[in-house]
């Protein structure tokens, strides 16, 4: 089991506003994607506000949200970035493994990345991802720059709540096709 004590997206701006914009988009009838919930066994609780402050994940997680988008099965964990170099250590081996093997099943897997310094959220392609991912397997740096990432895949902030990340996706899915007919 694995310690948990307030930390990752528990009430962060970032699932405010992704949960905001996958409302809209089920609205809309664009997307269905829901937040997947972790497990969690409390060990301690502080009486007072009767907040959980110790607690132990009962299982690893997968990823953030799973749903579908327009037909298409697409998964993606969510992470806010407070510098303009990402961890690698902030995606576990088990969420690239439960990724890739998303990939392989048809289905699109991303990182919906936040820069709350910049205003700024990226899309990730899995592949990017992975990339660097192995970079750092073969002993190569074990994060990336902000200035690593394709630029077209800067994401929309509208009105402080939404991130349209769907643009993400169509952008993907144009890379795919294009080099699924050169390739």
């Amino acid at each position: 089991m694995t310690k948990w004590s307030g930390r990752g997206l528990r009430g962060s701006l970032l699932e405010e506003m992704v949960n905001y914009t996958n409302e809209d988009y089920r609205e809309k009838k664009l997307a269905l994607i829901q937040k997947i919930p972790t497990p969690i066994t409390p060990v301690e609780i502080d009486q007072e506000t009767r907040h959980i402050t110790l607690a132990y994940f009962d299982q690893q997680s997968t990823v953030d949200y799973i749903g579908l988008v327009q037909g298409i099965p697409v998964c993606f964990d969510a992470k806010e970035c407070e510098s303009d170099t990402f961890p690698l250590s902030n995606v576990h081996e088990h969420q690239i493994a439960f990724m890739k093997e998303w990939e392989e099943g048809e289905g699109i897997s991303f990182i919906l990345l936040y820069f709350p310094k910049r205003s700024e959220a990226r899309y990730l392609p899995f592949r990017d991802l992975y990339a660097f991912y192995e970079r750092m397997k073969k002993g190569g740096r074990k994060s990336f720059r902000i200035e690593e990432l394709d630029p077209q895949f800067i994401l929309p902030v509208r009105n402080g709540l939404y991130i349209h990340y769907l643009e993400g996706i169509r952008l993907d899915l144009e890379f795919r096709e294009k080099n699924a007919c050169n390739g």
